[in-house]
């Protein structure tokens, strides 16, 4: 196990509080954007995430799952939340009643998830997740993190045109972050990450100055459902309900794949525990306005840092950053740019993660059916114009339009299909002999 000194444990600390600050900026604002909020709105929820995401860290590694494994806000989620935003116009719907109507769905979603926590289902739903699905759920969630990180690294979040010079700076920092983290030694490559942001935000300021975010002062304070009020749009509803019970695939495959880095087993109280929080994250995350949340990996397959303690430094220091309104505004002013960069280089380790669930399979015809069709109907739904849906029934719009849940969902049934005939052919087999 890789394991670090104490004079490193308050830099390792701050690495953390950097990889939770740029795991979440981007989502606050892309979301305020999305269903056109204030900016004194935007900023209020960055300071509620910044909080909300601390605590949530904290709980998991002392009551939860109890391993170092970043609570943030669900990228799985985020991406749909965007896609139902973009497609208000194309449902015949305003911004408000969408938002309202996603609240509601956290909200179930959230309290179903904590009741399948509650009667120990966590263990059970880990059996559905063969490898195959782990695969193209992995690769379909970094798909889709990967297209957003890069549309902030190209400039694409202010301008329908790549910024040449964002983009080559953004692909620079990229590079050597990626350097540092694997040529680097030791230290140095556990703390690729953080010295990248440095680097870059540096860089950023002296080569892009009008690119910084200019701080916005304000003080943090409770709202509930800043996005709009409750509504019941039940093809919405149904969709994000829907999502956040495939959003427990992001925990069940965080959980499996820490098993992997720490060498450990998960035990059943570790998922029931982990999946009951998870709930209650969720729905508090429907009443406050901020993106659901799910464990990640990212972070420890890039720096290999396992411990808790610098997990721990990090959170609280996240909770300070923001309690404290000065220092939300200074750290508000990271360019997008960078961040984005960041969670890029972060987040190519997710690939691997989906590959490493392929090792030991045999490549047979039925096989690569089983991968490829759910994999590449996913991504190529996401493609499609989201115009091309509008045919459909308005219930199903929103999910049949999202590849991301259509390639899980999809997954999930031919395994079930295939695992099911295998146990009827195992039982024919059987019978046979029995009979002989």
């Amino acid at each position: 196990m890789n394991t670090i000194r104490n004079p490193i444990t308050l830099l390792a600390g701050f690495q953390w509080l950097f990889f939770m600050f740029a795991n979440t900026v981007v989502i606050p604002i892309s979301i305020g954007f999305a269903f056109d909020l204030e900016q004194i709105e935007i900023v209020s929820a960055l300071q509620r995430s910044f909080i909300f995401t601390g605590v949530a860290c904290i709980l998991q590694g002392l009551i939860g799952h109890r391993y170092p494994l970043m609570e943030g806000q669900s990228g799985l989620r985020w991406g749909v939340i965007l896609s139902l935003a973009a497609t208000a116009s194309t449902l015949n719907m305003d911004l408000a009643t969408v938002s309202g109507s996603i609240a509601v769905g956290a909200i179930i979603s959230g309290i179903l998830v904590s009741i399948l926590g509650m009667l120990g289902l966590g263990n059970l739903l880990k059996k559905w997740f063969t490898p195959v699905v782990m695969f193209v759920f992995l690769l379909l969630l970094a798909n889709q993190l990967i297209y957003i990180f890069l549309k902030g690294m190209l400039g694409l979040n202010s301008s329908e045109y790549i910024n040449i010079k964002v983009a080559s700076f953004s692909i620079i920092l990229a590079a050597i972050t990626i350097i540092l983290n694997v040529r680097g030694k030791g230290i140095i490559s556990n703390l690729s990450l953080l010295i990248g942001m440095v680097i870059g935000w540096i860089g950023a300021v002296m080569f892009f100055p009008q690119e910084t975010t200019t701080s916005i002062k304000t003080t943090p304070f409770l709202t509930w459902f800043p996005w709009g009020e409750p509504t019941l749009e039940w093809g919405i509803v149904l969709t994000v309900v829907i999502t956040g019970l495939l959003n427990t695939t992001n925990t069940i495959a965080t959980l499996k794949g820490a098993e992997d880095i720490f060498k450990t087993k998960t035990s059943p109280k570790q998922y029931r525990s982990s999946l009951i929080l998870s709930g209650g994250y969720t729905s508090l995350a429907g009443m406050l306005g901020l993106v659901p949340y799910a464990s990640s990996l990212g972070f420890l397959q890039s720096t290999g840092i396992r411990e808790r303690l610098p997990f721990f430094i990090g959170s609280f220091l996240f909770i300070v950053l923001g309690l404290i309104p000065s220092l939300s505004s200074f750290f508000s002013t990271i360019p997008h740019s960078v961040g984005n960069t960041i969670l890029f280089v972060a987040y190519l380790q997710l690939f691997g993660s989906a590959l490493k669930n392929l090792e030991g399979l045999q490549f047979t015809p039925k096989t690569i059916y089983r991968i490829a069709i759910p994999a590449l109907l996913g991504l190529s739904i996401t493609n499609l114009p989201k115009e091309a849906f509008t045919t459909l029934p308005p219930l199903i719009q929103p999910l049949i339009s999202n590849g991301l849940l259509m390639g899980i969902l999809l997954a999930l049934v031919m395994e079930s299909v295939y695992y099911f005939r295998m146990f009827k052919s195992k039982m024919f087999l059987l019978n046979l002999s029995k009979n002989k």
